[in-house]
């Protein structure tokens, strides 16, 4: 079982969220990871496995990239996953 202390977000994830309105929705999908709930983020390792990065979905169109720092999780990108 996975074991994440913290989340942190890097700036300009801090302020795409703000400026798309997301910050409400990513406080709640980070406060669901800190509690232990997965499956309602659907917190997941992407492929290729080597790299180690984990997402994670705010809302039905955007989803958070991180990488883990010890027991800290540092979200870097959030993506719009609908255009795909």
């Amino acid at each position: 079982m996975l074991k994440i202390n913290n989340i942190f977000e890097t700036k300009e994830v801090y302020d795409f969220l703000k400026k798309r309105c997301l910050l409400k929705q990513y406080k709640k999908s980070k406060s669901y990871i800190l509690a232990w709930i997965y499956w309602k983020t659907d917190l997941k390792l992407r492929k290729p496995k080597e790299r180690w990065e984990w997402s994670f979905r705010i809302n039905k169109q955007y989803r958070a990239f991180a990488k883990f720092d010890w027991n800290d999780l540092i979200v870097f990108i959030i993506d719009n996953h609908q255009n795909y």
